[in-house]
Formats: C-alpha cells, structure tokens, sequence
C-alpha cells in the first residue's frame, strides 16, 4: 500500500488533494484493499453542497456496501464520470484515475487533515 506524501487524509479512508480552491477526493489505497473489487459507485452531482464528514455517496463491492464521506466542505465543482462505466478505476489506480469529486472548498480544512505518515501509523494500527 502507498500513500503519496503530497495528499491528505480521513480516518474514514478517503484523501484529499489541493490545488487552489479545488480539493479532489478519492479512497486510499487501504480502502480499496479492504473492500476488494469495486463494482458500483454513487456519485453526488455538480452543483451539490457537501458538509465536512457527511455521507457525500456509496460505493459497492462484492464484499459490501460502504459510504463516502466527506473529507472537507464544500460545493462539488465535478464528478468522475469514468467511474460510472468502469469502478475497477478506483481498485486499478485510487490516487489517479480512480478520483471521485473535487469540490470548491476552504485549505483550513484540508491543512487539518492526516498527512502521510500520521495516516500510514493509523493503518498500521488497524491492521
């Protein structure tokens, strides 16, 4: 498992990654191993406001059915569209192609998430 030293991370497994006023979010490679193939995912839409923390979509595996949260606040400015079609994206490359929203949103918020090594010690503990 990786976690690329330039995002941020949740305790719910989801990163963040800034430039400018856009944050764009995704689950981290420790989620994807944890829910195995990735079948389906639910997407909020362009122009929805999300709240830092709450359930912003779903996704399904074939081992289960889990939320999304999250990671900061803000108005979602664009969905992955790919994920509709092909889901494996986010198993096949999590950080890159398997993004799922970015949204308009403070840096307060997102300076205030886990960085890199503060997430791997919370992994290392759930393992």
């Amino acid at each position: 498992m990786s976690f690329p030293e330039n995002l941020r991370y949740t305790k719910d497994h989801e990163w963040a990654r800034k430039d400018g006023d856009t944050i764009t979010i995704g689950i981290s490679s420790f989620a994807v191993e944890q829910l195995g193939d990735i079948t389906l995912i639910d997407l909020p839409t362009v122009g929805q406001e999300v709240k830092s923390g709450e359930v912003f979509g779903t996704i399904e595996s074939v081992k289960s059915v889990s939320d999304l949260y999250a990671a900061v606040a803000g108005k979602v400015t664009a969905v992955n569209e790919d994920l509709e079609d092909q889901p494996e994206l986010v198993n096949e490359s999590p950080y890159d192609k398997g993004w799922m929203v970015q949204l308009e949103a403070s840096a307060a918020e997102f300076d205030a998430m886990l960085d890199a090594k503060a997430y791997a010690a919370l992994v290392a503990e759930e393992e």
